[in-house]
């Protein structure tokens, strides 16, 4: 089954809104006639509406960073599925290293406050399903440690995360959702996963996908590799046969750039 490709841009805690919407109406001229190729940009929450507002009617989708699995309560700073929904979210990122609190390079200060992220493989679950129930499709990422990539444990750790977050779907929702293999010691550190390594890592996925789901399944999800890509190893990256696309960090942060990783999946 041909996998059309899948360029998310995460602009993590990055943009106002002006800027948010200067950068789309950049990518927007950039991007206009390509088709071939589905993207999405994720800005803050605050942004969401104003981004999502400027790029009605073009080719681009919108995408929120996290999500709650509750629809509304008292749980402050949290942010419904459905409030997502309702700020033209068609997408979101659910399971991100950084709100796991697993981070490619960590500070002493940040060292000491890792517990403040907290994300689990059952909550990421939990707001995958949620994201479902809203009419949004989750990207569910996962990602091995620098250390745990040296002590070899690289398959053990992603096989463990992927038994969790993908667990009681429907046929339908685990053809339909997205997975982002992001291995953390590439994540905003300059440092990018061989792209054969890469492209393996993303076939063990696709295989644990079919273990639970089925070989359709399998042959049909769309898996994104992210971790420093940049237009100069975009092409590489997404020339292999397991990465179906690309979640995006600082390049997405530039239009040209993150228009050139656009045009490389083509």
């Amino acid at each position: 089954m041909a996998r059309k490709p899948f360029i998310a841009g995460n602009w993590k805690m990055n943009k106002t809104i002006d800027e948010g919407i200067a950068l789309v109406n950049e990518l927007k001229i950039l991007v206009g006639d390509v088709a071939d190729v589905d993207v999405a940009v994720c800005p803050t929450f605050v942004a969401l509406a104003k981004v999502g507002d400027a790029i009605k009617g073009s080719n681009i989708m919108l995408g929120g960073q996290d999500t709650f699995w509750k629809e509304s309560g008292a749980w402050t700073r949290q942010i419904a599925p459905s409030m997502l929904k309702d700020a033209g979210c068609q997408w979101v990122i659910v399971g991100h290293s950084e709100t796991r609190g697993r981070f490619g390079t960590v500070d002493a200060e940040l060292e000491s406050v890792l517990s403040y992220f907290g994300e689990s493989d059952t909550t990421v679950n939990m707001k995958a399903k949620a994201a479902f129930a809203a009419g949004m499709t989750p990207i569910i990422a996962c990602g091995e440690l620098l250390a745990e990539r040296e002590a070899g444990q690289t398959d053990q750790v992603i096989v463990g995360q992927m038994k969790i977050d993908l667990a009681g779907f429907t046929k339908e929702q685990a053809m339909k959702m997205v997975i982002a293999y992001e291995p953390v010691w590439a994540i905003g550190t300059g440092k990018v996963c061989d792209s054969d390594e890469a492209d393996r890592v993303c076939g063990l996925i696709r295989g644990v996908v079919k273990d639970m789901y089925g070989a359709d399944v399998a042959d049909a999800v769309r898996i994104q590799y992210g971790g420093s890509v940049k237009p100069d190893n975009a092409v590489e990256l997404l020339g292999k046969p397991n990465i179906d696309g690309a979640l995006v960090g600082g390049a997405a942060l530039k239009s040209n750039d993150f228009a050139a990783i656009i045009k490389a999946a083509k």
